[in-house]
């Protein structure tokens, strides 16, 4: 019989052992994570900050509402979150301390200090107890866990009857040939700009080979639905190229 440690999982294009990818991407996010934010507008031509508006339009935050805001890191989500809501409570959940040391470093999270938590954890064992949250975020993080269903069940877990999860995600674009194109980019200038922006060519190579490793919309719509949430659904942002899923626990 074989035992936990001979389950293998991706890290990029690599397979390596599950127990060593936490570890892996702790690296990758604690070397790029004082440039992360700059990294983000490059890489995606200022549209994550977009797709993160469009996040939050079909949220539509509550006054009053308790965030689970999970890879969180710099604080991004949490921030429109709070701006959208008028009032009310983020944690920001990251295992990568070093991510989190940045978003305290912005000037929002000093302006939004008492309605903010920062804790550091794993997606897979959140440490919160069952039904606390209204609402659960992971963006750009999700592909980045070593087992994406157990930290969708965990999601399902810690919100309360009637609270929504939120996935926003790089994703796969459904013509072919654009997908061809957007690699080509992808591998060609990415991991280029990672080592002229941040000096670090690697963990870029990464993060572009764990995108082309994601499951498809349907494949992830599936596993939401898995870990029991209902009315379940997807939108393409820019044709696929990222999507958000959600759902509710009913």
């Amino acid at each position: 019989m074989s035992n936990t440690s001979d389950n293998t999982t991706h890290f990029g294009f690599e397979t390596v052992r599950e127990e060593e990818k936490a570890g892996r991407v702790q690296g990758v996010f604690n070397s790029v994570a004082s440039k992360y934010d700059i990294m983000n507008d490059v890489m995606s031509a200022g549209i994550h900050r977009v797709w993160k508006d469009a996040m939050m339009d079909w949220l539509a935050p509550r006054p009053g509402q308790r965030l689970l805001d999970v890879a969180g890191g710099t604080g991004d989500i949490s921030f429109r979150f709070l701006k959208r809501a008028g009032h009310g409570h983020s944690t920001v959940l990251d295992l990568t301390r070093p991510m989190l040391e940045e978003g305290r470093k912005r000037a929002e999270a000093e302006q939004m200090a008492d309605s903010l938590d920062w804790v550091t954890g794993d997606a897979m064992k959140l440490p919160f107890k069952d039904n606390t949250f209204d609402v659960y975020t992971i963006s750009f993080g999700i592909r980045n866990v070593t087992r994406p269903q157990e930290a969708l069940n965990e999601a399902y877990r810690v919100l309360r009857p009637g609270g929504r999860l939120m996935v926003l995600e790089f994703s796969q674009l459904p013509n072919d040939g654009l997908q061809k194109l957007y690699d080509l980019y992808s591998f060609n200038v990415i991991p280029r700009m990672g080592q002229m922006i941040a000096g670090d060519y690697d963990s870029y190579q990464y993060l572009v080979e764990s995108i082309r490793n994601f499951p498809d919309q349907e494949t992830f719509l599936g596993m939401v639905k898995q870990a029991g949430f209902e009315n379940a659904k997807y939108r393409n942002l820019s044709m696929g190229i990222a999507c958000l899923h959600s759902g509710w626990k009913i």
